[in-house]
């Protein structure tokens, strides 16, 4: 639940009041005595009796849009005609569509975009496969696969409830690298299944965004599907989080004056996120590592390590602690939580060393509650929007599919992320570096085209262009 009116739950009332008095403005009154905010007020029909007005404003959540609502119907003289919620108008019909980019006006433009012209380019790609990637969709297509297991912060809620945050994905992916990107929801969570349909489905595509699969099935299906195809598979969960958590851990670390082979940091989430957060860190050069799930800490003496947590075993908590999150948090340097919320207090950050970073990542409640922790700590991230220090993969995966279609690249490697999250780190300079600005907004111009041009240098190759012979 929001803590603030968030435009998350944003509605527009459409109410009928009397044309003279005070009653426009006891519609301001009425919405923010109920604790919500107006954002707008539209006049849409005028008599001399009676205005139609529609009232948009901004609530905490659904219960709280309706009590706002009935404080509007409650105000003397006004007649409640309807309520829209603007969030699920967006959404209605879906938020993305096809279209053409060649014109089809006439005869001629057809026989060359169909039959009987475009045999030839498919006997082309016949006799030369690597065309496709010039000749179709393909050089500048993204799958975004996902079996609905793992949805945001929802849980299991199957392919159907999340095709509007596949869509959502796409529309990111186009809005900020022109990559034309295809919700492919998957009703089975069998993860042989799910190798197989990817596999099957893999021509079409330039590249794979898995999205929202449970761990550990998505280590496995994301191995195996590197393992036979030639295009590079991109876990978002995994990578495009580890990437965005490296970059502002990096410009943290020197707004307090630290370096990372040298801090001690706790991890809160041993899943797929931790996971790959983890070995990120391990890989650009941390070396004091405790990770923690809901057990406790990670190490080599538990028995019921699977092999996910005997490798974070094996290459962290070399001191062998055993004990709970709150007493790996004391006299941390860093605290990553990619977790579960409110497992931490203010007074368990104060316990963190001088100059703590925290990084609370879940969402939308975090580990501990930001304000409570910009108490004690130095700097303070989370994943929302209404702190600064927003940590979201939209600043990392579409720079990086920019990338890797540019190079035609086939793989995604180690040295690709890590030098994405170098470059992402760098779009914030020293005169613009702070506390409260470690990390740049999604919107900033520079941010996907920095990504796009590391992950290219980083797998040998510039953006290919060009015509194949008849």
């Amino acid at each position: 639940m929001a803590t603030v009116p968030s435009v998350s739950y944003s509605i527009t009332v459409r109410l009928e009041v009397p044309a003279g008095g005070k009653a426009v403005s006891q519609l301001t009154h009425a919405v923010e005595s109920a604790g919500g905010v107006v954002t707008a007020l539209d006049v849409t029909n005028a008599g001399h009796e009676t205005l139609r007005i529609d009232v948009t404003c901004a609530a905490r959540d659904t219960d709280h849009a309706q009590t706002i609502v009935d404080q509007l119907d409650a105000v003397e003289g006004v007649v409640l005609h309807k309520v829209s919620d603007r969030t699920f108008l967006m959404h209605l019909g879906g938020k993305i569509e096809m279209q053409s980019k060649v014109p089809l006006r006439n005869r001629d433009e057809l026989s060359m975009a169909y039959t009987p012209g475009v045999a030839r380019v498919s006997m082309a790609i016949a006799r030369n496969p690597e065309d496709a990637r010039r000749l179709t969709i393909k050089r500048n297509s993204v799958a975004v696969v996902t079996d609905g297991s793992a949805v945001l912060g929802l849980g299991n809620i199957g392919p159907a409830a999340a095709l509007p945050v596949m869509e959502g994905k796409a529309a990111l992916f186009k809005r900020f690298a022109g990559i034309d990107a295809w919700p492919i929801c998957l009703d089975t969570q069998d993860v042989n299944e799910i190798v197989q349909i990817v596999r099957a489905i893999a021509p079409g595509f330039g590249g794979i965004n898995l999205e929202d699969i449970s761990a550990p099935r998505c280590f496995e299906v994301e191995r195996r599907l590197r393992e036979l195809l030639d295009i590079p598979v991109f876990h978002d969960d995994q990578h495009g989080t580890a990437i965005c958590v490296l970059a502002a851990l990096t410009n943290a670390l020197r707004v307090v004056g630290k370096e990372l082979d040298k801090v001690r940091i706790t991890l809160a989430g041993a899943g797929a996120a931790g996971t790959a957060v983890l070995r990120l860190l391990l890989a650009a050069g941390a070396r004091d590592v405790v990770v923690c799930d809901y057990l406790g800490a990670v190490h080599r003496g538990r028995d019921d390590l699977d092999d996910s947590l005997r490798w974070i075993a094996e290459h962290t908590n070399t001191e062998g602690y055993s004990g709970d999150l709150r007493g790996a948090v004391k006299g941390a340097d860093v605290f990553i939580g990619v977790s579960a919320p409110g497992i931490l207090s203010g007074d368990d950050i104060a316990t963190m060393a001088e100059g703590a970073v925290v990084f609370a990542l879940a969402n939308p409640e975090p580990e501990v509650a930001p304000d409570d922790a910009r108490e004690h700590a130095a700097v303070v991230a989370t994943g929302r929007s209404d702190y600064p220090n927003q940590i979201n993969n939209v600043l990392a995966f579409p720079g990086v599919f920019r990338g890797l279609l540019d190079a035609q690249a086939s793989v995604v490697t180690e040295e690709m992320l890590l030098a994405a999250a170098r470059a992402l780190a760098a779009v914030v300079t020293d005169e613009e570096l702070g506390p409260n600005y470690i990390i740049p907004s999604v919107f900033h111009p520079d941010v996907s085209a920095t990504v796009a041009a590391a992950v290219r240098e980083s797998a040998g190759g510039r953006a290919r262009t060009g015509m194949t012979e008849a």
